[in-house]
């Protein structure tokens, strides 16, 4: 089965409507796409579902799978979770041991460990995906870690904290591949400068001008 990943980087718009395979979301898509062509969407943050309770954003349009902080809210937030329990297909909280520890030394696996991750690791871990493809992951190809998501809700893009986080999500995305040894992953972007080590089970898509 193929499992097609929308992330939040500036070139999600790779991605083709209609395309093969089931579609996993990061937070909120860049563009609009109907719930029928959704399976559904990802999320890790608490400032996600502050944001939802607050009202600033809206997601009910989807079916949800939510990782450890939003657990975390449902849990405290029990209003909250019986508006919105009907969405959850389901809480996915494992997070592999090499996201423990980051390139900068410090532990913060639940950090870590982004919404584009989990939403890998549930595509290759739950739902049994032989192909993997990304769309709009940015920050294995280029020191660019902009995301739709930050014109929602504000997040540090400053230069420094841009090193410190691809300094730590990259090395994820090399020992992922190599946790599925048996998963093709397909990655597409506009150049193939990638800036990770890659295994054998990864292919570079360039789409062509």
């Amino acid at each position: 089965m193929r499992v097609n990943i929308l992330g939040n980087g500036p070139q999600t718009g790779i991605y083709e409507r209609g395309t093969e395979g089931k579609l996993l979301i990061c937070n909120m898509p860049p563009f609009e796409v109907p719930r029928n062509e959704v399976y559904a969407t990802c999320m890790v943050d608490f400032k996600m579902m502050k944001a939802l309770q607050e009202g600033h954003i809206r997601l009910d349009m989807y079916d949800w799978i939510l990782g450890n902080r939003p657990k975390i809210w449902m849990e405290q937030q029990g209003t909250f979770y019986m508006k919105y329990s009907h969405l959850i297909k389901g809480f996915y909280t494992h997070v592999p041991k090499y996201a423990d520890v980051g390139k900068d030394g410090t532990v913060q696996a639940h950090t870590n460990f982004n919404c584009g991750h989990m939403a890998t690791h549930f595509a290759c871990n739950k739902m049994n995906a032989d192909e993997v493809h990304l769309y709009g992951f940015d920050s294995i190809f280029d020191m660019n870690l902009e995301s739709f998501t930050d014109l929602l809700l504000e997040s540090d893009r400053g230069t420094q904290n841009t090193v410190r986080l691809a300094g730590n999500w990259r090395p994820i995305w090399t020992n992922m591949f190599k946790e599925f040894p048996h998963t093709k992953f397909v990655l597409h972007h506009v150049h193939d400068s990638i800036k990770i080590p890659v295994t054998k089970n990864v292919e570079i898509v360039v789409k062509k001008s």
